[in-house]
């Protein structure tokens, strides 16, 4: 949920120097893209995965800070709740065997992150939404001790007007809820995958982003429970867009979780211009650096949650640079899983990014955004309208069509051939099978009827670090 802040209450002032400083970066920034000034190196990975912390009983527990302080490894960090954490990938070049690298490091992370969990009797937990989770897990007790948590949530109830937040899905069944505060959005966790490009092509791979984020998330549906109810595949989409959801209802295009308006046209500081213009500002602390830090810029950013995020950082030589943050990706089943799901969208992301007529041209947006739904609702089974003007299968799509695109992308970046062979041939597996987290533990509760046994076999599997599609029911 991004970088701390130095306060919680603001006061009218507070809002108005914000907006000024914001209003300002914002034109600087676009200022700076139009003369070149934003880094045209690219194409390099990271990735943020969130996981539950879980105790011998299988329910969250709220142990973050105490894990955290033991564990010391300032990769490991934080999240919304006390039974949430998030663990980073130092960035790779998409080059050589950069693929097998960021497994490498998330392996040994997860090792020592298990390690400690087992001192303190826990137990660590990458899966998309926890089928154990309860609605009094999600309380504000159970919130991290962050001044940045208690003013989003203050901030956001605050524009629903004292609203409880309403939680509506219907899926396999349907699910009906109220809640008062912002903590349902903790039993939502996802492994984002960023995508630094050089900024000339960051345009067209953001656009691309938006194209795949429908088979992607069918690919990768890993969350079909909540509170015992089996509703999407990908429940975390409708819960996270429900769960800090703050707009006036007249003002839908206003929602902080969104696939977004459209695509990006030439100029990506668009995207920005949208931020400024649409969205109110939620936390207005004064970071009090120059305008060509972008911190007011990134702070506002971090509150707008479209599923695919455009966002500023630096390298190491303080130039700044423009990456795609791909969220639509769960956490889970395996670490080898999620790596392979990061290859596939690099893979694609290229060959879509760099392609002679642009695939946005040929799908419009709105066909896109109800491709993605339509994906996180039924996985596997969806129907897609594609570039080609025709509907298909997402799986049929997946397996004839992008998956040899993906590894055209990933050879062109000149990544390791066994690299590519080892996490494609995952993503085959599992379209062959027609096994992915969801449909596992579908399978799984249909047969025993037992959350507490699917979550015990499901961390089982996953210690063992093989794929979803070789997991027995």
């Amino acid at each position: 949920m991004g970088q701390e802040i130095g306060s919680d209450t603001f006061t009218a002032d507070d809002f108005a120097r914000f907006s000024q400083r914001l209003e300002l970066e914002t034109r600087h920034a676009r200022e700076t893209f139009a003369h070149g000034r934003f880094s045209n190196e690219g194409w390099v990975a990271g990735f943020e995965l969130e996981a539950w912390l879980v105790d011998e009983h299988f329910f969250p527990v709220p142990r973050n800070v105490a894990f955290l302080e033991q564990l010391g490894n300032p990769l490991v960090v934080e999240e919304l709740s006390r039974f949430n954490v998030e663990i980073n990938g130092t960035a790779q070049r998409l080059c050589g065997t950069a693929l097998s690298q960021l497994e490498r490091e998330l392996v040994l992370t997860w090792q020592q992150c298990m390690e400690v969990a087992r001192d303190q009797g826990t137990v660590l937990a990458a899966i998309g939404t926890l089928p154990t989770v309860r609605e009094r897990d999600l309380s504000l007790a159970s919130m991290s001790p962050r001044k940045r948590y208690v003013a989003l949530n203050r901030q956001i109830l605050k524009l629903r007007g004292g609203r409880p937040v309403t939680l509506e899905v219907s899926g396999i069944d349907r699910l009906s809820t109220t809640h008062d505060d912002i903590m349902l959005e903790a039993a939502t966790t996802s492994f984002q995958v960023h995508l630094q490009t050089p900024a000339s092509e960051v345009v067209r791979t953001y656009n691309a982003a938006q194209i795949l984020a429908a088979p992607l998330v069918a690919l990768a549906a890993n969350s079909p429970f909540l509170f015992e109810h089996a509703l999407w595949h990908e429940t975390r989409i409708p819960l996270f867009e429900q769960a800090v959801d703050c707009c006036d209802p007249e003002h839908l295009e206003q929602r902080r979780v969104t696939f977004g308006s459209d695509y990006l046209a030439a100029d990506p500081m668009d995207y920005f211009a949208e931020n400024f213009s649409l969205y109110p500002v939620l936390l207005p602390y004064d970071e009090h650096q120059p305008a060509d830090r972008y911190a007011h810029l990134r702070l506002h950013n971090g509150t707008i949650w479209r599923w695919n995020r455009m966002l500023v950082g630096f390298d190491e030589n303080e130039v700044p640079h423009l990456r795609v943050e791909q969220r639509v990706l769960p956490a889970g089943p395996s670490i080898i899983d999620m790596i392979a799901n990061a290859a596939f969208f690099y893979g694609l992301a290229r060959v879509f990014a760099g392609q002679s007529i642009a695939p946005e041209s040929r799908l419009p947006f709105a066909t896109a955004r109800a491709n993605f739904y339509d994906c996180a609702r039924y996985g596997l089974e969806a129907q897609v309208a594609w570039l080609d003007g025709n509907r298909r299968r997402v799986d049929d799509l997946l397996l004839q069509e992008l998956l040899p695109l993906a590894g055209e992308g990933l050879t062109d970046l000149g990544l390791a051939a066994a690299d590519i062979r080892r996490y494609l041939d995952v993503v085959e597996g599992r379209l062959r099978s027609g096994q992915n987290g969801a449909v596992w533990q579908l399978a799984h509760h249909a047969k025993y009827r037992d959350f507490q046994r699917l979550t015990a076999d499901y961390l089982e599997l996953q210690r063992q670090l093989t794929p979803v599609h070789e997991w027995p029911i």
